[in-house]
Order: structure tokens, then C-alpha cells, then sequence
């Protein structure tokens, strides 16, 4: 295991992305609690599990289970890399894309064809981030993860917002609102890789990187998820419109 040390920057952004991601889960599920409508109950079961799986895996980056230390090759030299965070990823950013195909009314082609990118994308960038060849292969581990990345952005402002566009004014306002926080993140992960000690590149060193993906990260899980369940009533009355019998 390869524990931070204490106090260091590195150490509070995990510690920190613990607890904040931990808060909001309970928030969300005590929010949610005494929810009854089924479609409503929908939102809320996926959009708990995200930061409840985030906290987990913040928690055991931060106790040094969920990090290994290895020489990555020619160039890189010993480098440190948080698995438990690709695991995160690999599991939340499916949650996050099915909230906004869930919040358009996204036909199934265009769910599964958003998800097997996002796996895609993240399985590209695990194999980017464990590759022991040296800095070349990385980099071009990361080209592959990140033309997937723009590939599933694409779809989610064209397809997906073409769908989104069909609905009422507030709940299409909403996942305007939702889409634009997803894409505007979601394009700084791979900068944040490719800059810092995982790319090779160490614009920035291993403290730093850690902050900014902590910081990335509780946006785009509590900040998403604080968002559409303050929004509720938009798509909640909405699914109770669509749920009433037609007038005779």
C-alpha cells in the first residue's frame, strides 16, 4: 500500500472528497426517503449510488488501498496511480449519463451507445494509466480515451439534446443545464491527466493533480446530483402528467 502522508495536500483532497461525497449521499437518500412514486424513486436510487461508490473509493485512496506505485517505463520512472479512482469512474460516470438520458426520455439505442463509450472511454484510460512502456504509449492511450470522451460528448449535444428537445420547456431547460455541467468537467479530466505525474508530462506534481480531481470530481457527482434533485418538481410532475389518463 502506498499511504499519503498526512497532512499533505494530497492526503486532505482525498480525505476531504471523502467526506463531502459521504455527506452528499446521505443527503440525497434522506431527501429521498419518503418518496413513493416509482419514477421519481428512479432518479433518486441512481443519483444516491453515485456519490455513496465516489465516497468509498475516496476513502480508499485516502488509507492507501486503492493506489499502486510502479515503474512506468522509460521517461516516467516510479509512478504513483489511484486505481480506486478509474474504479469510481467506471461505475459513476454510467449513473451520471443515465440520469440525463433517464431526464430526456432517451430511446434504448442511444442509452446503450452513450454507456459502451463511457466503458470505452474508461477502460482506455486504465490501460493508459497502468501502461509500463513509457511515456509514448501513455500518450497514445490517452488520444484513444479522450476521442472517445469527444465522441460521447458530441452525442450527448446532438442526439441526446435532440431528443431532450421534446419535452416541456423547463425539464428540456434542465437538461440543458445538466448536459452543459457534464461537458464543461468532463473535458478537464483528460487535460488534468495528460499535464500531471500520469501523463508524464508534470506540469504539476502528485499533490496538485489529486486536489484537482477531487475537486472535479465532487462538481460533477455533488454538483450534478444537488442540481437535478433541487429541480425535482420539473421532472417529477412531468412524469406525474405523463402518468394521468387522457380526459375522455
Amino acid at each position: 500500500m502506498v499511504v499519503p502522508e498526512p497532512g499533505s495536500l494530497q492526503s486532505l483532497s482525498l480525505w476531504i472528497g471523502s467526506v463531502a461525497m459521504g455527506l452528499a449521499a446521505l443527503k440525497f437518500l434522506w431527501d429521498g426517503w419518503s418518496v413513493r412514486d416509482p419514477e421519481t424513486q428512479e432518479y433518486y436510487v441512481i443519483t444516491i449510488f453515485v456519490p455513496a461508490i465516489a465516497a468509498v473509493s475516496y476513502f480508499s485512496m485516502a488509507t492507501g488501498f486503492g493506489v499502486v506505485s510502479f515503474d512506468a517505463g522509460p521517461g516516467m520512472g516510479e509512478t504513483v496511480i489511484y486505481w480506486a479512482r478509474y474504479a469510481d469512474w467506471l461505475f459513476t460516470t454510467p449513473l451520471l449519463l443515465l440520469d440525463l438520458c433517464l431526464l430526456a426520455e432517451a430511446d434504448r439505442n442511444t442509452i446503450y451507445t452513450l454507456v459502451g463509450l463511457d466503458v470505452f472511454m474508461i477502460g482506455t484510460g486504465v490501460a493508459g494509466a497502468l501502461a509500463r512502456e513509457g511515456q509514448t504509449i501513455r500518450v497514445v492511450w490517452w488520444a484513444i480515451s479522450t476521442g472517445a470522451l469527444l465522441v460521447l460528448l458530441y452525442l450527448l449535444f446532438e442526439t441526446l439534446s435532440e431528443q431532450a428537445s421534446r419535452l416541456s420547456a423547463d425539464r428540456a431547460s434542465l437538461f440543458g443545464r445538466l448536459r452543459n455541467l457534464v461537458i464543461g468537467l468532463w473535458l478537464l479530466y483528460p487535460v488534468i491527466w495528460i499535464l500531471g505525474t500520469e501523463g508524464g508530462v508534470e506540469l504539476f506534481g502528485l499533490g496538485v493533480e489529486t486536489a484537482l480531481f477531487a475537486v472535479l470530481d465532487v462538481a460533477a457527482k455533488v454538483g450534478f446530483g444537488a442540481l437535478l434533485l433541487r429541480s425535482r418538481e420539473v421532472w417529477a410532475s412531468d412524469a406525474a402528467g405523463s402518468a394521468a389518463p387522457a380526459d375522455d
